[in-house]
């Protein structure tokens, strides 16, 4: 059985970034409660796998010794 693979041609970084705004403009059209705080939560997560991604990612990052 063959696996599809798709060629992303959006970062991770922006992608997540796109989310996480995605999710904080949903949780200001809904009311406040358990569903708003989730969403936030999702969108504080999004942006904090994107800087860890950015970070990791970036050329001054130097391997442990």
């Amino acid at each position: 059985m063959l696996r599809r693979r798709f060629k992303q041609t959006v970062p991770l970084e922006e992608r997540l970034i796109e989310q996480a705004k995605r999710w904080r403009e949903e949780a200001q059209s809904v009311r406040p409660g358990l569903e708003r705080d989730g969403l936030i939560r999702k969108a504080r997560q999004a942006e904090a796998a994107a800087h860890v991604t950015d970070w990791l990612t970036s050329p001054g990052l130097q391997p442990p010794t």
